[in-house]
C-alpha cells in the first residue's frame, strides 16, 4: 500500500453530527473524496439533501437522517438507521456542539449545563453507542471529536463553551485509553474557522483583529479541518489515539477579543 492510499477510506461508513453545513459539511465531502460512504446527520433536512447531492456526484452513498443530537432517542435512531442501510459503522465524527461567548453575569447555570449537553454528552452518547457496533461488525474504528482551542485556552465570555470543549477534550483522551486498541479515538482543536455561523458576527473590522492575532495571519477554512479529519480517522493515524490535534493556525490565545467583568479587554 502506498503512502497516499493510507489516506483513502474505501468502502468505510462515516456517520456525521451537524453535517448540514460549515465544518461537518466539509468533512462529509473530504471523506466521500477519500472513498467513504457518509451518513448525514443534523436539523435541517434540505441542508442535509444538499450535501447528499455532493456526495452522490463524487460517486459514493449518502444516507440522510435528520437529528436533533439533544434528543438522545434520535442519536439511538441514527444509529439504527445508519446500520439499516450499510450493516457497519467505521467512523463517527462528533462535529455538533457550540454556544456563543457571554458574559458570565449572564450565563444562567441552565446555560452552562446545555453547553456541557451539547458539546460533551451528545459526543459521549454517539461514543457509547458507536464503540461495541463497530468492533462487532468491523473489527475497529475511528471516533473523532471536534473540539476547540477554546478548550485550552481560556479567555473572557467563554467560561461556558471553553470548560464544555476542555471537557470534551479530556474525554477524548478517556474514551481512546478504554477503547483501545480496536477503536482509535482523537479531537481537532479547531481555531476560528470561516463557517456561516462565524459569518454572522464577522465585520471587517473583527475579521482584521483576528488575522492579526493569528500567527498564520488567516482565518481558517472548513477544509483545512476537513483535512485534519481525513488523517485521523484514515489508516495514516492508525498509531495515533487520544490526541487533541491543534488545527488552528498556531494560535496560542483566542482571537476574539472580549471585555474582562471588570474593564479591560481580553
Amino acid at each position: 500500500m502506498s503512502i497516499i492510499d493510507q489516506f483513502r477510506l474505501g468502502n468505510k461508513v462515516a456517520v456525521i453530527t451537524g453535517a448540514g453545513k460549515g465544518i461537518g459539511a466539509g468533512i462529509a465531502r473530504a471523506f466521500a473524496e477519500a472513498g467513504a460512504d457518509v451518513v448525514l446527520a443534523a436539523r435541517t433536512e434540505s441542508d442535509l439533501h444538499q450535501v447528499a447531492k455532493d456526495i452522490i456526484a463524487l460517486g459514493r452513498r449518502a444516507l440522510v437522517v435528520p437529528t436533533d443530537v439533544l434528543d438522545f432517542a434520535q442519536l439511538q435512531q441514527l444509529v439504527d438507521a445508519s446500520m439499516a442501510e450499510f450493516g457497519r459503522i467505521d467512523i463517527v465524527v462528533n462535529n455538533a456542539g457550540g454556544f456563543p461567548p457571554k458574559p458570565v453575569a449572564r450565563t444562567t447555570a441552565k446555560d452552562f449545563e446545555s453547553a456541557f449537553r451539547f458539546n460533551v454528552s451528545t459526543a459521549f452518547e454517539m461514543s457509547r453507542i458507536c464503540a461495541p457496533l463497530m468492533v462487532e461488525h468491523s473489527g475497529s474504528g475511528a471516533i473523532l471529536n471536534i473540539s476547540s482551542i477554546a478548550g485550552h485556552k481560556p479567555t473572557p465570555c467563554f467560561a461556558a463553551y471553553g470548560t464544555a470543549k476542555g471537557a470534551l477534550s479530556m474525554l477524548t483522551q478517556e474514551l481512546a485509553q478504554e477503547f483501545a486498541p480496536k477503536v482509535r479515538v482523537n479531537a481537532i482543536a479547531v481555531g476560528s474557522t470561516r463557517t456561516d455561523a462565524l459569518n454572522t458576527v464577522l465585520t471587517e473590522e473583527i475579521e482584521h483583529t483576528m488575522v492579526d492575532l493569528t500567527p498564520m495571519a488567516r482565518l481558517g477554512e472548513v477544509e483545512d479541518i476537513a483535512l485534519g479529519a481525513l488523517y485521523l480517522c484514515s489508516p495514516a493515524a492508525s498509531y495515533v489515539t487520544g490526541e487533541i490535534l491543534g488545527v488552528n493556525g498556531g494560535m496560542e490565545r483566542l482571537n476574539m477579543q472580549m471585555p474582562r467583568a471588570w474593564g479591560g479587554m481580553g
